[in-house]
């Protein structure tokens, strides 16, 4: 290219070199073996059934290194399958970990010559469609507050996150876990989407956070229209019993969704078998009548 403006000229090189611009997610995927995410997929999904085609992992790991790699729909996994020097990187890992036997038979489950790594958007699309469940599509709409049950492959990928909280305190146990509870607004432009209360078509998952670690929990997904104070008490309940059991102390934290009677009694009045009372921070909405309350109050009190 000649020279612009700048003094500088652009010149194309074409190596087989294997330069990447994700050099970074190796590491993750080195995490991911140390802490047995792929063991876990494998034993806790089961959506992928058969002998035929990519395996559970082969379908859930490259999402997240997707996402990791700032991805934020299915079709960006070209971005992994077009890099030459990622895919030199992932064939090795991808086998590393593996016997004899278990690489022949991975192998064998290509009835031709593997063509693609990282599956296609089509394929995943057909993977995602396992974890939904019919009344889905008949029941969501506005004017109520609806969450689907957690379908069966749903289920198991709360257990694999259960699996890597567990793997972690393993290595750092911890007796305390600090849990924050918020939704959060995701803007988007897909058809189906229903508006949130920032008016535009959103979805609004509820997460649970662990602030001593900086692992989620628990994640729900919602529409946008799910307001952020629906059914907290049960995502909290869900949440509680997916703690490693070196977690003995809990501490709770929200804003004023969160402000609900039978939430503040479980925690107040030690409902939880397993930890008793819980100490908490939540958000009042500061209203009129609670306002002239709190004025009437003495500065010592």
């Amino acid at each position: 290219m000649t020279q612009g403006v700048l003094p500088f000229q652009l010149s194309q090189e074409f190596s087989k070199s294997g330069v990447t611009a994700l050099a970074g997610l190796p590491t993750y995927l080195e995490l991911g073996q140390v802490l047995g995410l792929g063991a876990s997929i494998e034993e806790h999904l089961n959506a992928r059934t058969g002998e035929q085609g990519y395996t559970d992992s082969q379908v859930v790991i490259p999402l997240i290194l997707m996402n990791l790699a700032g991805g934020d729909c299915v079709s960006d996994l070209e971005r992994l399958e077009d890099d030459p020097g990622f895919r030199r990187v992932y064939e090795r890992v991808e086998l590393c970990h593996l016997s004899r036997k278990e690489r022949r038979k991975l192998v064998k489950r290509w009835r031709k010559k593997r063509r693609r790594l990282v599956p296609s958007a089509t394929s995943v699309f057909r993977y995602l469609e396992t974890f939904c469940v019919e009344e889905e599509r008949t029941e969501r709409g506005y004017g109520r507050s609806y969450v689907p049950p957690a379908s069966k492959g749903l289920l198991g990928l709360r257990r694999v996150n259960q699996d890597l909280m567990a793997a972690v305190c393993s290595r750092e146990p911890q007796m305390k876990a600090t849990l924050d509870l918020d939704a959060t607004v995701k803007e988007v432009q897909k058809k189906e989407a229903l508006c949130s209360y920032k008016s535009g078509p959103a979805y609004q998952p509820l997460n649970v956070w662990w602030s001593e670690l900086e692992l989620m929990v628990h994640s729900e997904f919602r529409d946008g229209n799910v307001s952020a104070c629906f059914e907290n008490l049960r995502v909290l309940r869900e949440s509680l019993e997916m703690l490693p059991e070196s977690v003995k102390k809990i501490a709770f934290r929200s804003d004023t969704a969160a402000y609900q009677k039978e939430l503040l009694r479980f925690l107040a009045e030690g409902k939880s078998e397993r930890f008793g009372v819980i100490d908490f921070a939540i958000g009042v909405p500061i209203e009129k009548y609670l306002r002239q309350e709190i004025r009437q109050l003495q500065d010592a009190a």
